[in-house]
């Protein structure tokens, strides 16, 4: 059998892995648009126990991974210049380059190696493949192939994404505002010596301090003396920061022919639950052992991941959806005080009750 993968993302790399160690007969070809090593953006989060899921059926890839990676058990919230924590959230990341280039060298251990600088578009010979994944990101080239039902709605907030040689305890959430508005900066540590540092805000806000007439440069200096306090004399790091609105992406069919979705090609689930890395291996994971199951009855297996994970997904997206609806309105949440403010946000996802919060942060309810 033959399969084509397009994109050399986490959800590519992990799925092209896992293929060739469970069905080593099959010819497995994995293709990127971009240079290798190209990557953009900086940190990626994992939530609660980062790669835990991968221990118990492949702890050659979490034993590979896991000492690369950043952990810590707390959140924090600044709010009007005042720090809550919230305890017992946990996260981990890792350098998105670093990640991709470890989920890389597990792959070559089984004998693929990427192919970068190569797109398969609209045109090419798909049938020649017995199955073909897009794989390859919320712009989807692959996705072009057939009518997957795909509708792509634009959030309202802007966002960059930048780095920082600040190196930050905790995953920090830090709200501030001035006379152009308010902003949000998500950051956290993804390496010894990196953070990321997401710098968020409203349409509105975004218009009045003028970014449309800044360049990269400017952008950046803006940014910085927004949150100077936060940065405390450390400069950010731009690597295609433009700036962005979040696409959610959802397709009401997941497969056509011998096309099949996964990843962000398939849907987007908004950076703020550190969900979306996690979501994309999982997918490959799924799909790998319906492979697996249904060797050469392709529909069927297609049929089957479907079945297996759409319900899953739906409902992490469905989170996801509820966290991006409070972000998009967090200048009137910012009109609470700093605690009540966190207790808005901690509760964001609807996945986190004031019971369960009671059980996972003892001292955060407690104050």
């Amino acid at each position: 059998m033959k399969i084509l993968i397009a994109g050399a993302g986490p959800a590519g790399l992990y799925l092209a892995y896992l293929v060739k160690r469970q069905l080593p007969g099959w010819e497995v070809r994995i293709v990127e648009q971009n240079p290798r090593d190209s990557t953009f953006g900086f940190g990626v989060v994992f939530s609660d126990r980062a790669l835990e899921f991968l221990r118990a059926d492949d702890p050659q890839t979490y034993d590979r991974i896991t000492p690369a990676t950043e952990a810590w058990t707390d959140i924090t919230v600044v709010h009007r210049g005042t720090p809550v924590v919230i305890d017992g959230i946990g996260f981990s990341a890792i350098g998105r380059l670093k990640f991709l280039q470890l989920l890389r060298v597990q792959l070559e251990t089984a004998g693929v190696s990427p192919e970068y600088g190569v797109v398969f578009g609209e045109g090419e010979n798909l049938r020649a493949f017995d199955l073909v994944v897009a794989a390859d990101g919320a712009n989807s080239t692959m996705r072009k192939s057939a009518d997957f039902g795909t509708t792509i709605a634009s959030l309202g907030n802007k966002f960059a994404w930048f780095g920082t040689t600040r190196v930050f305890e905790t995953l920090t959430q830090t709200f501030v505002q001035n006379e152009a508005g308010t902003f949000n900066a998500h950051h956290y540590r993804h390496s010894p010596s990196m953070s990321t540092f997401v710098f968020e805000c409203d349409a509105a806000t975004w218009a009045r301090a003028g970014f449309t007439r800044m360049d990269e440069a400017q952008t950046l200096q803006y940014c910085e003396r927004v949150f100077a306090d936060a940065l405390q004399g450390h400069r950010l790091v731009s690597n295609m920061s433009v700036w962005r609105n979040f696409p959610n992406v959802r397709n009401l069919h997941w497969s056509r022919g011998n096309v099949v979705l996964i990843g962000d090609a398939q849907r987007t689930a908004h950076f703020s639950i550190g969900s979306g890395t996690r979501l994309a291996m999982e997918d490959a994971i799924a799909l790998a052992k319906a492979l697996s199951d249904f060797k050469r009855d392709i529909p069927g297996a297609l049929a089957s991941f479907e079945a297996a994970r759409r319900p899953i997904v739906e409902k992490l997206v469905a989170a996801a959806d509820a966290s991006a609806n409070w972000y998009e309105r967090f200048p009137e949440h910012m009109q609470l005080a700093p605690r009540d403010f966190a207790w808005s946000y901690i509760q964001r996802s609807g996945r986190i009750d004031p019971e369960k919060l009671r059980m996972i942060a003892p001292r955060f309810v407690a104050g």
